[in-house]
């Protein structure tokens, strides 16, 4: 396999990881574009390089985020408690962060944002990102666990209105936020369609967020806000015209389910609404 083709098969998961850490796809392709550059002067040495091209990629990331927010000098977090019980070894948060992420990233210093969300929504081990922060295995745990602290408290302040739900979950998909997109969904989130859905083009039916994620990411920029039976949704307009309804479960501030839905009667009883506007 070529230098190329190597890191073509890698570009997909790059640009996805990128963006979890800066927010804005067209940066995230930027870093994965200068990965390219460095990585193409030394395809032949590298041996492993999935596990090359995401420590670059991340501390591409890394300086751009300082770059942007100068940070205080964060204490060394050499010594860390191990034991067991530490937050960091305790079950991921992703099925009640949802809304609660978006704010709380921004206030995370960029070690703890790229220790958060490399661990917990990419599933990075704690020694590459140790290896990617140039600190030991204890202070990337510990820097996750704060971060991870920092969410729950948010998320414990209150639960996001379903509206803001949805209007977070549309954003994020027309922007390709693949991890935002993974925290605003439940884990067995799932994804059907009724018969006239179907027929006109929706999947019949689509499982777990992974899956979910991937199928919306860079997608949805036809939908817009409505109210489907009294409950905020979406819908995609072809010609000012509704064709098919994305009809939202919501629950403690993430997406369990969304039904694809085209009956003439459903569609005929949509009102639009300004997102973000409360009900």
């Amino acid at each position: 396999m070529s230098s190329i083709e190597e890191f073509e098969a890698e570009r997909a998961r790059l640009v996805r990881l990128a963006a979890g850490l800066l927010d804005d796809r067209a940066e995230s392709e930027d870093m994965v574009q200068q990965a390219w550059l460095r990585f193409h002067g030394n395809a032949t040495v590298i041996d492993n390089v999935p596990a090359w091209l995401t420590v670059v990629t991340t501390r591409l990331c890394l300086d751009r985020l300082r770059s942007k927010v100068p940070q205080p000098i964060e204490p060394a977090d050499q010594a860390d408690s191990g034991v067991e019980g530490d937050p960091a070894d305790q079950v991921v948060l992703a099925d009640t962060v949802g809304v609660a992420l978006q704010v709380v990233l921004e206030r995370l210093s960029p070690t703890e944002r790229v220790a958060f969300v490399l661990h917990d929504t990419f599933g990075v081990d704690f020694g590459t990102i140790a290896a990617t922060l140039a600190v030991s295995s204890a202070a990337a745990r510990k820097l996750a666990s704060r971060a991870r602290t920092k969410v729950a408290t948010a998320t414990a302040e209150g639960t996001a209105a379903d509206w803001q739900v949805v209007d977070a979950f549309l954003a994020a998909a027309r922007g390709g936020n693949f991890a935002r997109l993974l925290h605003l969904l439940a884990p067995g989130v799932v994804v059907t369609a009724d018969a006239e859905a179907i027929a006109a083009g929706t999947p019949a039916r689509v499982e777990g967020r992974e899956e979910v994620a991937a199928m919306f990411d860079g997608a949805a920029k036809a939908a817009l806000p409505v109210f489907l039976e009294g409950r905020p949704g979406a819908a995609w307009f072809q010609h000012g015209q509704p064709r098919v309804a994305f009809d939202f479960t919501v629950a403690r501030g993430v997406v369990h389910a969304i039904t694809f839905r085209a009956q003439q009667d459903v569609l005929a009883s949509l009102t639009r609404r300004v997102a973000a506007q409360r009900r």
